[in-house]
Formats: C-alpha cells, structure tokens, sequence
C-alpha cells in the first residue's frame, strides 16, 4: 500500500471540515462554527443564516485546489429545509475557502448554501 500524499490529506481534512460545519449549521451550533471558521468565515455563516425548523444538507466533494496554505473545496450541495411547514428544496456550487493549520473556514464563494432558504 503507497501512503497517502500531503494533498490527499489536505483534501480529506477539508472534506471533513466542511462536514462539521455543515452538521453544526443544521443544529444551530454556533460555538462548533465559531471553532471551525476564521472570524471571517464564521460571520459570513452567522449573518445569512436564517431560521428554520428542520434541515437536509449534503455535500458532494467535486474538486480541491491546494495553494500553498489555502485550499479551495468545491462543493456540489443538495438541501431541503422546513420553515413553518413549508418545504424549500435547492442546490447550487459552493466553494469553502479555507486556510491554515488545521485547517479553518475562511468564506464561502459561489452559491453558499448557508443562506438558505430564500
């Protein structure tokens, strides 16, 4: 068995980051985000997040960019949410930036999916 590149791990570790944030926006955990992310990273959730009774979010991995210390994760998303009995479903490409060692959340490009619903 060849042992796993750097890059590899890098981009295991920024799946998994992104998978904690993920679970701790559905539970309304601020204080796992506010671990996870920049100071950046962690306003840019807490600031579009809106209220919501219940919600179902996956997160497909497609491609990672490794540059030096920050890694572009993007991201195929899939989420439904309820909102006072009102069911919203959507999807779009997102791209979790992120810096450090380890690695933290610094913002979200393209069609974030902690914005949702609209």
């Amino acid at each position: 068995m060849k042992p796993v590149s750097e890059d590899s791990k890098i981009a295991q570790e920024a799946f998994r980051l992104a998978e904690v944030i993920k679970d701790a926006y559905i539970r309304n955990d601020r204080s796992t985000i506010e671990r996870n992310s920049a100071k950046d990273g962690y306003k840019e959730i807490i600031e579009v997040r809106k209220s919501f009774d219940s919600a179902e979010l996956t997160f497909t991995p497609r491609w990672v960019e490794i540059e030096g210390t920050t890694v572009h994760l993007h991201v195929a998303w899939n989420g439904t949410w309820i909102v006072k009995g009102q069911r919203t479903e959507d999807r779009g490409l997102a791209v979790f930036v992120m810096e450090g060692n380890p690695l933290k959340l610094v913002k979200v490009l393209r069609e974030n999916p902690f914005k949702q619903p609209e």
